[in-house]
């Protein structure tokens, strides 16, 4: 167990352990309308363990996240009220799986060796912040995962989350879903 998290899925799931990732969020009290789309709940109904990328905005949406799944989240650029609450990167070990986070992963121009370098150790690196969806290769075998965004999806054609399986030291799917609701 890491920091009280289980190392694989819950006993009574077999399989993978099942993390949803979820950023930029953005959902603020000044906007009582913006909620998680229905579809992106439904996601994290799945979840064994919810990964945030940074822009929640507001502590009680972290405790909404938790009915879920334990949360593991670090600090966005829209995030002053979690500031020394909610670190700005964060390493752990899921199912064997060296998972780093930050919010803001720099211009997409050298960031496989920017983030190579920052996080050597890590298998999965996930970041939030330009909501643009990515997974994709990184240096080293690494992945990069951002989750896009679910709420704001500003020049992507889809609000979107992320979903990675891992097993026995390894990563086995890694995907974005999109979770936009019909209109």
């Amino acid at each position: 167990m890491i920091d009280g998290l289980p190392d694989g899925p819950p006993p009574d799931r077999p399989g993978p352990l099942r993390i949803v990732v979820i950023a930029d969020t953005h959902l603020r009290r000044s906007w009582p309308n913006r909620r998680l789309p229905e579809a992106a709940r439904r996601v994290l109904a799945t979840a064994d363990v919810i990964l945030h990328a940074g822009d929640i905005t507001q502590a009680e949406h972290l405790d909404d996240l938790a009915l879920h799944a334990p949360v593991h989240a670090v600090l966005g650029n829209n995030d002053p009220e979690l500031r020394g609450v909610l670190p700005e990167t964060l390493e752990l070990d899921l199912a064997g799986v060296r998972i780093a986070m930050i919010h803001d992963s720099g211009p997409a121009r050298g960031r496989e060796a920017r983030l190579h370098e920052r996080f050597p150790d890590a298998d999965v690196v996930v970041f939030g912040h330009s909501h643009i969806p990515w997974n994709a290769a990184g240096e080293a075998g690494q992945l990069l995962f951002n989750p896009g965004s679910p709420t704001e999806r500003r020049r992507q054609p889809h609000r979107t989350i992320g979903v990675l399986e891992l097993a026995d030291g390894r990563v086995v799917a890694a995907h974005i879903e999109v979770v936009d609701d019909p209109r």
